[in-house]
């Protein structure tokens, strides 16, 4: 299946770059997680979580160094687990304390990466460097296959959650008085974003993952009249940062997830200085 697939790519895409296996799996992964980013993007912005998308990468640091402690091969098991019952308790405490969101979740995030931090050092450091600036070019067939999975259960959860996030994001008591759960919603969503930052981490980088969540959201916000515009604008500027980052990222010689979050920082301030244009 996978001989076939690359075949289709150097067919299609006649490049230098398309003759290398890693490039090619690369490619792949761009065009089944960029639409993920630009998709959770538009919520994320709304719901004005930047702070607790950037909380979660920190976090999943512990679920590695959980990992290590176990001695699993592979934390990401690990990583998801713990970034899903963090996120329940951001959730669950924001809704119960009247301490200000900003300052529980950087209590939570403080404390997450400071574990992980110290446990990861004693298992040495070197290891998991990776965690920290990405590397797209190591990601598997096998491991691509799970990002088409997660494609499609966000795509299937959006589409059964969307309205109601987009009520919750302008008024959740509005979204309350019309029988919304809204505690239950907000919860599904966080752990939503936590699985897809957790899976991804390993390839994008925990140094710019939030970057990716946000920038394109932000940009598309700056070009956008209506609901519809908002969200295409955003899948489009997520994938095309995604697929021509990593062209770049191979003629330059930089890391794949840093060049791709520097041409969505780059959609943003262009799209920034044609805000009054469009809207």
């Amino acid at each position: 299946m996978m001989d076939v697939i690359y075949e289709i790519i150097e067919t299609v895409l006649p490049f230098s770059w398309t003759k290398y296996i890693f490039m090619k799996n690369a490619l792949l992964a761009i065009l089944l997680i960029t639409p993920i980013f630009g998709i959770l993007s538009t919520m994320v912005v709304n719901n004005k979580m930047a702070f607790f998308s950037d909380s979660i990468g920190h976090s999943a640091l512990t679920g590695v160094g959980i990992g290590v402690l176990l001695g699993l091969k592979s934390p990401v098991w690990s990583m998801v687990l713990f970034s899903v019952v963090f996120s329940i308790f951001i959730v669950i405490i924001k809704n119960t304390n009247t301490i200000s969101t900003d300052t529980i979740i950087s209590v939570f995030s403080s404390t997450a990466i400071a574990i992980g931090l110290i446990i990861i050092t004693k298992a040495g450091f070197g290891k998991y460097s990776n965690y920290l600036i990405g590397d797209l070019l190591s990601i598997t067939p096998a491991e691509i296959g799970l990002l088409g999975a997660l494609l499609v259960v966000v795509i299937m959860i959006w589409i059964i959650m969307f309205n109601r996030l987009l009520i919750i994001s302008i008024n959740p008591s509005l979204a309350g008085s019309r029988g919304i759960n809204v505690r239950m919603i907000e919860i599904l969503f966080t752990i939503m974003i936590a699985i897809v930052v957790t899976v991804s981490l390993r390839w994008i980088g925990l140094l710019i993952i939030n970057s990716l969540l946000i920038l394109p959201a932000a940009a598309a916000r700056n070009i956008s009249r209506n609901i519809r515009q908002y969200h295409i604008w955003s899948l489009l500027i997520s994938f095309i940062s995604g697929l021509a980052g990593l062209i770049l990222s191979y003629y330059w010689g930089a890391a794949a997830g840093a060049t791709i979050a520097l041409l969505c920082a780059v959609c943003y301030f262009i799209t920034f200085a044609l805000h009054n244009k469009f809207v």
